[in-house]
């Protein structure tokens, strides 16, 4: 027997184990924007990143992207996270900053169907 609990923050799937007790399943890969401020995002911050990254390297469960490590592009990058994480918290971010300024990795993953979700829904 399984039935979906709605919380403020993630969608969570709870089922049943044999003794009757709930078990956590791994959150849904749900936006909580809405389709008109998805849309002005990806007009924006989205497109700002997109046109200042380098490489974009494709990982089992995300991607990683790379830009260069400049002061300003790291706040762009970590103000990203900050934001991407109130309306996608099934999210996982890593971000790695060269010491010399040369480079910055953003890494994006999750459960399944977030690579899915990154490439066609943030197109990014």
């Amino acid at each position: 027997m399984n039935r979906v609990v709605y919380s403020h923050i993630k969608i969570i799937k709870i089922g049943y184990n044999q003794a009757g007790q709930s078990k956590k399943s791994t959150p849904a890969v749900v936006c909580k924007l809405t389709s008109p401020e998805l849309k002005s995002r990806k007009v924006t911050v989205i497109a700002s990143l997109k046109a200042k990254m380098i490489e974009k390297r494709e990982l089992v469960n995300g991607f990683s992207y790379k830009f260069t490590g400049s002061d300003s592009l790291v706040d762009e990058l970590s103000l990203f996270v900050k934001t991407e994480r109130l309306c996608c918290a099934f999210l996982d971010f890593i971000l790695r900053i060269k010491g010399d300024g040369s480079a910055a990795w953003l890494t994006v993953t999750g459960p399944k169907g977030t690579k899915h979700f990154i490439s066609s829904e943030m197109e990014l």
